[in-house]
């Protein structure tokens, strides 16, 4: 497989004490996103509720970029993936996926950005500002969990 210069994938992980179903449904859950979601200003799905073919559209905070995406996957409680398919000019293709894995307890959840830039120049700017945007929201979801999980 070949890979265009201004391709990239971003990954990464954090651990939750938190149940990964009630993870997985606050995560898709676009009523409740901005409640946890540091990153985005506005999340709306486009449907009554997340799964695949279902398309959503998310604005983030800085960079004001717009993304309309699409869901490829929904696997409840493990797995979620999306495609761009309407983004800001500078992205060629992008991608991302949630999963989520049990720990008797407490969820790994981990984050991926896939993304391709139009120009090669873009691709570690673009990898920087990804890669905040995931620790930010990492940090966000944990935060809200230690406020908002269930307890066992």
């Amino acid at each position: 497989m070949t890979h265009a210069p201004g391709a990239r994938t971003i990954e990464r992980a954090i651990e939750i004490d938190a149940p990964a179903t009630w993870l997985f449904d606050l995560t898709q859950d676009y009523n409740r996103r901005l409640d946890w979601d540091p990153y985005l200003v506005k999340a709306e799905l486009h449907g009554d509720q997340a799964g695949v073919g279902v398309r959503a559209w998310c604005v983030s905070r800085y960079p004001r970029w717009g993304m309309e995406t699409e869901y490829v996957t929904y696997d409840r409680p493990k797995v979620v993936a999306i495609k761009m398919t309407k983004g800001p000019r500078m992205l060629a293709m992008f991608a991302g996926s949630w999963r989520f894995a049990d720990r008797g307890g407490a969820t790994r959840v981990t984050f991926r950005y896939r993304f391709e830039t139009r120009s090669a120049l873009l691709a570690p700017l673009t990898a920087r500002v990804f890669a905040w945007d995931i620790g930010r929201r990492l940090a966000g979801l944990r935060a809200y969990a230690l406020r908002h999980a269930p307890k066992p």
